[in-house]
C-alpha cells in the first residue's frame, strides 16, 4: 500500500487535517496527523481515531502503524520548542 493512499484515507475522517505518511517498505509506516478535532482528546484516542479511519486495513496491508497526533497549536509550540 501508498503511503499517499493511507494519507487520503485519513485525511477523509477529519476536516481539514494535515497528513503526511511515510515509508521504508510499504507495510510499516508512519504517520504525522494535524487535526483540530484532536483538541481536548488524549492521545490513546487520537490513536484510535486515526485507526478507526484505516478500518480493515491495519493489521493486514499495513503490517505497522506509527502515529503522531497535534492540534495545530500543539505543533506550532513543538516547533518553538525546537
Amino acid at each position: 500500500m501508498e503511503p499517499s493512499e493511507i494519507a487520503r484515507l485519513i485525511e477523509a475522517n477529519f476536516d481539514n487535517a494535515n497528513v503526511t505518511v511515510t515509508s521504508d517498505d510499504n507495510t510499516h509506516f508512519e504517520a504525522l496527523v494535524i487535526a483540530a478535532e484532536f483538541e481536548g482528546v488524549r492521545p490513546l484516542a487520537r490513536h484510535q481515531l486515526v485507526y478507526k479511519s484505516l478500518g480493515a486495513l491495519v493489521g493486514n496491508e499495513i503490517h505497522a502503524l506509527s502515529i503522531r497526533a497535534f492540534t495545530p497549536a500543539e505543533l506550532r509550540q513543538q516547533d518553538r520548542e525546537d
